[in-house]
């Protein structure tokens, strides 16, 4: 019978900080970083000691980029907003 392969823990880690960077509005920029971030560790270690979770550790990278995208989207949105809205003193 074959030895079953652990899971590498930081691909894990880095899938579920993308996951968060896609649905959490205000902090989802900090995490989709640290989420790449975590990822690349990942698939260094996985490479290296030949662990599960390369998968994971793809799928990590791909939605903290996604989470990057999206929350510069509404940063950029949140600027042009404040400089389009005129300011008016009267009510």
């Amino acid at each position: 019978m074959a030895e079953k392969v652990p899971t590498n823990s930081k691909a894990v880690i880095s899938l579920t900080l993308g996951i968060l960077s896609i649905f959490l509005p205000l902090i989802g920029l900090l995490l989709a970083v640290i989420g790449i971030v975590v990822s690349y560790i990942a698939m260094k270690e996985i490479k290296k000691s030949n662990e599960d979770g390369r998968g994971f550790a793809i799928a990590g990278l791909t939605c903290s980029i996604v989470g990057v995208v999206i929350q510069l989207f509404f940063v950029l949105i949140a600027v042009l907003s404040f400089f389009v809205v005129p300011f008016s003193s009267s009510f």
